[in-house]
């Protein structure tokens, strides 16, 4: 079970450096940030904020929505 978190937290923190990087999300990235978010599973204060500042960036167009 820990390792399931584990990889879960990578993958997020990978998807996330993406986004940022290429102010760009996917409707894949953006369901999985959603799930993770809700889930509440091993997600710390910084990882919540980061998804916090992702849908912001959508909010304000920083960050724009690719298919």
């Amino acid at each position: 079970m820990r390792d399931h978190s584990n990889s879960g937290q990578m993958l997020l923190k990978t998807v996330l450096q993406r986004i940022f990087s290429i102010r760009r999300i996917t409707r894949q990235d953006q369901q999985l940030l959603m799930s993770t978010l809700l889930s509440k599973e091993g997600l710390d204060e910084d990882e919540r904020k980061q998804i916090t500042r992702v849908f912001d960036g959508l909010s304000s167009g920083f960050i724009k929505v690719v298919d």
